[in-house]
């Protein structure tokens, strides 16, 4: 592959012209990765895109942004926030976490401090004790933002589906092209949509890079 031919595809038709040299790093450590597998480049493309979305562009190990309005956690934890609530714990990040991501994915309650101490973090933003114990990083969660642990996440969870269950061979095939259902890899239907023009761009640019 040509890198400076898929950055400067990808420069253009995903960041507005200009790409940082975190951003820069960032693909190249996920090109490098991938350069030594044997897999359909449409799963690099929609690994790409899911890191493009989840690290808000960023293309690096981010945590996650909790500092929600309280029209913000109506909007993105409707479960878990009504109204009243959602002015209660408003601008509070750490209450925020500790409030939505309490009871599951392995968390204890809201008092024990799980949901903060379990943001999402990394390329994917893994979420809960239960994924940072699958890559034995529960006592340490930050590590989910070292570069090199980040990716590796990325590939591990995503190829083999210890995300959801559901893994890219369900949805890239030799029959099969299903660049919408694939969120299902990370978090059911939320910006799919969104995600799967992401991965067709990053696609288009690998395809330019050949």
């Amino acid at each position: 592959m040509d890198h400076a031919k898929f950055f400067a595809a990808v420069r253009l038709s995903l960041f507005g012209g200009r790409l940082s040299t975190n951003q820069v790093n960032g693909m190249e450590a996920i090109l490098v990765e991938w350069q030594d597998t044997p897999f359909d480049q449409r799963w690099l493309a929609y690994m790409l895109a899911t890191a493009f979305h989840e690290a808000d562009n960023t293309m690096c190990a981010v945590s996650e942004n909790l500092n929600y309005s309280a029209a913000g956690l109506c909007a993105t934890f409707p479960k878990y926030f009504n109204a009243s609530q959602a002015a209660a714990y408003a601008r509070q990040p750490q209450r925020i976490a500790n409030h939505a991501y309490a009871n599951r994915m392995g968390n204890g309650t809201e008092a024990s401090g799980d949901g903060w101490r379990y943001r999402g973090r990394g390329l994917v933003q893994i979420t809960g004790r239960d994924n940072y114990a699958k890559y034995g990083i529960a006592d340490y969660p930050d590590k989910a933002l070292d570069p090199i642990k980040a990716v590796e996440i990325l590939f591990d969870g995503m190829i083999n589906g210890r995300f959801t269950g559901k893994k890219l061979a369900d949805y890239f095939s030799a029959t099969a092209t299903d660049w919408v259902g694939a969120r299902k890899i990370i978090n059911g239907t939320d910006r799919a949509i969104d995600i799967a023009g992401y991965a067709k761009k990053f696609l288009a640019a690998l395809e330019a890079a050949r």
